[in-house]
């Protein structure tokens, strides 16, 4: 291919590196080039990447860059990852699209580990940890509970917060649940469900129990919060 010509070195002493680079079947790479319209091949130790385009060619090389920098951490990618990397660099051409695979949270109860997948994201998950009091505006499933939980798990887990508490205003989304059986705890269940779902994923179920038991972890409507003195508490509303 004529044009613009640019040359990258990746290690190719690690066969597991480039075998996730390239994909299964080089479906990475045939991705990129589709996307950028270049040319990638691998020779004499170099990873050749050519177009007509120079500005093509650079955003190919910083995807390829990223990719290479995700890869040597976790050596993990899926092309659902690099396709999600192709339109971030469209968004934040500026950003460091690894630092989010790179920023470990806290892991599961099963050893999966919770991280940010986006910028926005990793930029949420910065302003929790730098502030005393963040608001999370965002459409549903952008990951707010998920991630503001994992990161009252984190604060626990290392001894900063000696409490959890879990709370949300009692209100029907549209639809009328009628009357609720039991006592305050079941009655709330139906609202908080976002929160255990969150929170069974990184203690485990019978983790979240005991904690509740012993009232580490408290879950109460927000009606009932007025008035509270909450000390040394990490509180998800």
């Amino acid at each position: 291919m004529a044009g613009f010509y640019h040359k990258i070195d990746i290690n190719i002493n690690d066969p597991k590196i480039l075998s996730q680079l390239f994909g299964k079947l080089d479906e990475n790479v045939k991705l990129i080039e589709k996307q950028y319209n270049i040319k990638i091949k691998l020779e004499d130790g170099f990873l050749s990447v050519m177009g007509a385009d120079e500005e093509m060619v650079m955003k190919a090389d910083k995807i390829l860059s990223t990719i290479l920098k995700i890869l040597i951490n976790q050596k993990s990618i899926g092309i659902r990852d690099i396709e999600y990397i192709i339109e971030q660099n469209e968004k934040f051409p500026e950003e460091d699209l690894s630092k989010p695979y790179n920023h470990a949270i806290v892991y599961s109860s099963t050893g999966k580990v919770i991280r940010p997948k986006t910028i926005g994201q990793k930029r949420y998950v910065d302003a929790i940890g730098n502030n005393n009091v963040t608001f999370g505006i965002g459409p549903a499933g952008t990951g707010k509970t998920y991630l503001a939980v994992a990161m009252a798990v984190k604060a626990f887990k290392a001894k900063e917060v000696a409490r959890i508490i879990l709370t949300r205003p009692a209100v029907e989304a549209g639809e009328s649940l009628g009357f609720l059986p039991g006592d305050m705890q079941m009655k709330v269940d139906p609202y908080l469900r976002p929160l255990y779902d969150a929170i069974f994923d990184m203690l485990g179920a019978d983790s979240f129990h005991d904690l509740v038991e012993k009232n580490i972890i408290e879950v109460a409507p927000l009606a009932y919060m007025r008035g509270r003195t909450l000390d040394n508490a990490y509180i998800i509303l």
